[in-house]
């Protein structure tokens, strides 16, 4: 691990609105980041995001990779995967977005890299850096007994908003948008998962997975990015010997939970650590969930 600024050179990797709207505003607010650097497939999003935060729009990815401590990502996981490797193949830390990869292999190639390298990782799993999901979380650790659980992701991203222009979403659906969120807080919350049960997409997009968990508890999640609901619902909750919990959202907003992440990372970088809840094998750990649910829907 290399030696770095007062403050992390932190390189873009991506300008479209999630980076517009959380990562690029995120970085050049906290006081441990500096956004120094912007590379995007399209130069004008790139050079209009850069100037924006006094950032430099880079030519191409080899120039950011360059000139920054980590890179942050905000482009489709195929994109992501090839970029995040040579990053950490040249020591830099990584703020990864989820699904991690297009594919189990190249999940697994960027987890290796990152772990080769020892720098640190993070993915942007936004409400696992909520100060009540994880007060409530670890609640539910301690109490225990939950024998199942539900989780309810309803929105209308793909009809309307700031992302309903994603090809990406488009083609890969609610399973890899949303569905790591949701597989991640029921397995945080009742065990970790160990098998997909069965799993079916409708002709509207919508998915019904069942879950098994270590321990002996079992759970679904409904997702949809479809219907035509604003604000979105968003539920988990669980039940067994204690009755029956719903996770509360208390309103801490995306740009909060990835300041949180900020501070997480800053925190990883200057410790030297490089594990965390939401590291790289986090990722690697939801890119098989949802590979074993897409081959159990046969999609």
């Amino acid at each position: 691990m290399g030696v770095v600024d007062e403050q992390l050179r932190v390189g873009l990797v991506g300008a479209g609105p999630w980076a517009k709207l959380v990562h690029a505003p995120g970085l050049a607010d906290h006081p441990g980041t500096r956004l120094t650097s912007v590379w995007a497939r399209r130069p004008e999003a790139a050079a209009e995001l850069a100037e924006s935060y006094g950032a430099t729009a880079a030519a191409d990815p080899d120039e950011l990779l360059a000139g920054v401590d980590a890179v942050a990502f905000a482009v489709p996981p195929e994109v992501q995967a090839e970029i995040a490797i040579k990053a950490a193949g040249l020591g830099k830390h990584v703020i990864l977005e989820k699904p991690i990869a297009s594919t189990v292999d190249d999940a697994i190639r960027l987890a290796d890299a990152v772990s080769d390298a020892g720098v640190a990782s993070l993915v942007v799993l936004t409400r696992r850096f909520a100060p009540e999901t994880e007060e409530q979380l670890e609640q539910l650790r301690q109490t225990g007994g939950w024998i199942g659980g539900t989780a309810r992701w309803l929105t209308g991203a793909l009809l309307d908003g700031p992302f309903s222009n994603s090809p990406w979403r488009h083609e890969r659906g609610p399973i890899d948008d949303i569905g790591p969120h949701a597989f991640d807080i029921l397995d945080a919350a009742l065990g970790t998962i160990t098998e997909v049960i069965s799993a079916h997409r409708s002709a509207a997009g919508l998915w019904q997975v069942a879950l098994a968990h270590e321990g002996g508890a079992t759970s679904t999640a409904t997702l949809t990015m479809n219907v035509p609901l604003v604000p979105p619902v968003v539920e988990v909750s669980v039940f067994g010997e204690h009755g029956y919990r719903q996770l509360v959202d208390r309103g801490t907003g995306a740009q909060q939970c990835y300041t949180n992440l900020l501070d997480d990372f800053v925190a990883m970088v200057d410790s030297g650590t490089t594990t965390h809840r939401c590291d790289v094998r986090r990722g690697l750990h939801l890119q098989r969930i949802i590979d074993e649910a897409r081959r159990k829907a046969g999609v």
